[in-house]
């Protein structure tokens, strides 16, 4: 079928939710998805959200030099930092923002850094330097919060949980995934498209507003981002079967993906490799509805998390986009993003 409307609501790949910078999960309780995976069935959304995340500590994204008056120096790679560390403490007090962490350096001499490195914590002691604007400096580029726009995969309303994106917010800079201390999504309408082309991946364009939430995260992982929903007027489509592994075959199917204003419409696509297992790209996908090419090239960034379906069942979520031909892409397994749910769902209790 041809981008017929429903419901309003690396070669190379590219990860396709469009992240943005922008400057507490409060004991966040919910069931997890039913666990008769048989019998399970699942909303299909396909609407975008804007998405808000707060790191958990400040990630080290950079380090750099610092100008005194003895000359450079470097305070933050001497004590033993690295891009990448997530600086969770300084002085025995818990780090929660950019700003916070700045103001806690100015009384100078030597603080005592709590880091988490590849899930290893270290104690790290640091000395700040004053630099030419008469504030101490540590000479590490930090960073706190993303915001950016991404698609949900799926709603399940028996419990509110949703998924989204089929892949985890990493940071620009090191590439590794934001550690989520808290989050929020937003409701978000598709107000242009900028569309792909060979080398140059085209991206949705949306807006959304960041004081009114309308659900929170407690999951940001490699095969998607997870949350509760509180509200959700776009998700009030049918349930549908979820695919069981080995049900998802090559062969037509169709994605279901919101490019324009509130609206969510079904677009044609061809299953061209299927992989089962653990591995986050599972589904080589190609685009064959002709609507869905002249108005964004393909697949483009803030797509990541469309819903794949086939049979009538979910069988997957849309991730990348080839940069080289951005008619192809790659998704992920359903089953893989709910398995993820399983292990990361906070619990009644």
């Amino acid at each position: 079928m041809n981008a017929q409307k429903k419901r309003p609501g690396r070669g190379k790949a590219f990860f396709l939710s469009s992240i943005l910078f922008a400057a507490s999960l409060m004991g966040l309780q919910v069931p997890a998805l039913a666990a008769d995976e048989a019998a399970r069935t699942l909303i299909p959304v396909g609407h975008t959200i804007g998405i808000k995340l707060f790191s958990e500590g400040v990630v080290v994204v950079g380090l750099a030099e610092v100008e005194t008056g003895d000359g450079l120096s470097a305070p933050g790679a001497a004590c033993g930092l690295k891009v990448g560390d997530v600086i969770e403490e300084a002085n025995g007090n818990a780090v929660e923002s950019s700003e916070q962490f700045a103001q806690m350096l100015q009384c100078g001499g030597t603080v005592e850094l709590a880091v988490s490195r590849d899930g290893t914590d270290l104690t790290l002691a640091a000395e700040p330097v004053l630099g030419p604007d008469g504030t101490y400096r540590l000479g590490a580029w930090i960073r706190d919060s993303m915001a950016g726009i991404g698609t949900v995969t799926f709603y399940d309303p028996e419990t509110g949980a949703f998924g989204a994106l089929g892949h985890g917010i990493t940071d620009s800079d090191t590439g590794l995934l934001m550690p989520l201390g808290d989050g929020a999504v937003m409701d978000a309408s598709v107000k242009a498209v900028k569309k792909g082309a060979i080398g140059d991946p085209g991206e949705l364009r949306g807006s959304f507003n960041l004081t009114e939430d309308m659900g929170t995260l407690w999951a940001n992982t490699d095969r998607g981002i997870f949350g509760v929903l509180d509200q959700c007027d776009f998700a009030l489509g049918e349930a549908v079967p979820v695919a069981s592994s080995g049900e998802a075959h090559t062969g037509p199917a169709v994605i279901l993906s919101n490019i324009s204003g509130d609206e969510v419409e079904t677009f044609d696509i061809e299953l061209i490799r299927v992989v089962e297992g653990p591995e986050t790209q599972n589904l080589l996908i190609r685009v064959t509805d002709p609507e869905l090419i002249a108005r964004t090239g393909g697949i483009v960034q803030g797509m990541s998390g469309s819903p794949i379906l086939q049979d009538g069942k979910l069988i997957g979520a849309v991730t990348h986009v080839m940069i080289d031909d951005p008619i192809k892409g790659y998704g992920i397994l359903i089953e893989n993003m709910l398995t993820q749910v399983e292990n990361t769902a906070p619990t009644l209790g």
